[in-house]
């Protein structure tokens, strides 16, 4: 039996490769385990704007939530990112292995403007499981609002 995220990729008739690397300790181990570049390996952030209301950031491995950015965005001037089991709580999975794809609840979703034009991977709902998909199919399936709401991972 197919992941709700493969069954909801599945029922969008979205192409994707599953790629299963096991457990990976970090952004440039699951970046060699994908076969990609860190920004290549996409993180799904949940985060609340209000009690219940949550939405997905997507954004590219490189790179970090910009809060000022997210919050003019949204025209909010507080957001905050719920602990783990709230995150599970709202989108039925660990974090981890967080996508808007198959998620409980189908929060909004606010993708950097980076992915665009990409082959990007993204959690597909297991521990050390991925999906290679296409970026522009993907944000278009996902009806996500695409916009500039990150800034360069300070490490980086």
């Amino acid at each position: 039996m197919p992941s709700p995220a493969l069954a909801a990729l599945d029922a969008a008739a979205l192409p994707y490769r599953v790629i299963r690397h096991g457990p990976v300790r970090s952004l440039d181990e699951a970046a060699r385990a994908r076969g990609v570049t860190v920004p290549d390996v996409v993180k799904t952030i949940v985060v609340r704007r209000a009690e219940n209301d949550h939405l997905f950031v997507l954004t590219p491995g490189d790179r970090v939530i910009s809060w000022p950015k997210l919050r003019a965005l949204l025209g909010v001037s507080r957001l905050s990112m719920p602990d783990a089991a709230a995150a599970k709580a709202a989108t039925g999975y660990e974090r981890g292995t967080i996508t808007p794809f198959g998620a409980t609840t189908a929060w909004p979703v606010i993708a950097d403007e980076r992915l665009r034009g990409r082959q990007i991977t993204l959690g597909a709902g297991e521990h050390g499981t991925a999906v290679a998909v296409d970026a522009d199919a993907a944000l278009a399936t996902l009806a996500a609002t695409v916009a500039d709401v990150t800034d360069p991972e300070p490490d980086r």
